[in-house]
């Protein structure tokens, strides 16, 4: 089976489009979304609608949970605060049930997916070391574990002995097998936010018959999603920051 994974969208639908268009050249049998697919950008209805129409095994992410009002939005900054009450009034009332209807972990035989991390789920914490990556895998029934919010791309692999340190990658991008290891913690890095300083979108894919691992990268649109942006009246550094990945 190939598994296709998005990271965090962000209601970029023209990374998520290019994303999308360059994924079904891969011959994906099921699509995973790590949460966040609104927040920070102008398209969140849109971005919904595709991720529901590729039938994506998808968890609840912080930016979901504050437009439904379930994360208090003081978690967040000003500039993320903004878009997320500007959100809740562009979503239809079918967008606030599917979202509401998301997990914070989902398991299948193959993998999980979590936004931040598997021992504290719905606090949305973050995996950016070995010592984060290690609390989840601890807790990681599946060999392969998907998670998002830092927008980093990251691989932590153990090996076949638990009490050996981490292999770590960090990488923009990447094809390695993950034969060799007992359990695997990915960030994908996101589709419609990179902060890698790499602008273009991420996502991976996952053959789960020869344990290939391929996180991608591929050119969109940035200056459109820019237009939208300022022409919706959200905050300028929302659109800044797409040119420069951070």
């Amino acid at each position: 089976m190939r598994i296709g994974i998005l990271g965090d969208i962000h209601s970029n639908l023209e990374a998520l489009s290019a994303v999308v268009l360059e994924m079904r050249k891969e011959r994906i049998d099921e699509w995973v979304q790590v949460g966040d697919i609104v927040g920070y950008g102008p398209d969140p209805t849109a971005c919904i609608d595709v991720v529901r129409d590729l039938k994506c095994t998808v968890s609840m992410g912080n930016h979901d949970a504050a437009v439904l009002g379930i994360l208090d939005t003081a978690y967040f900054n000003n500039f993320a605060r903004a878009a997320i009450l500007w959100t809740r009034g562009k979503i239809r009332p079918s967008d606030f049930d599917f979202l509401r209807a998301l997990p914070l972990v989902v398991a299948r035989t193959d993998y999980t997916v979590v936004h931040g991390t598997l021992n504290l789920p719905d606090q949305f914490g973050y995996v950016l070391s070995p010592l984060e990556a290690k609390d989840s895998i601890a807790l990681q029934k599946t060999f392969l574990c998907v998670i998002g919010h830092s927008h980093v791309p990251a691989i932590y692999c153990q090996g076949k002995d638990p009490d050996q340190p981490l292999e770590i990658a960090y990488p923009a991008e990447i094809e390695i097998s993950l034969e060799p290891f007992s359990k695997v913690l990915m960030n994908v890095g996101s589709v419609g936010q990179p902060r890698d300083r790499d602008p273009r979108a991420a996502y991976a894919v996952y053959d789960t018959k020869t344990m290939i691992c391929a996180i991608k990268r591929v050119e969109y649109d940035i200056a459109a999603v820019q237009r939208k942006i300022r022409k919706a009246g959200l905050p300028e550094l929302l659109a800044d920051r797409l040119s420069l990945g951070i």
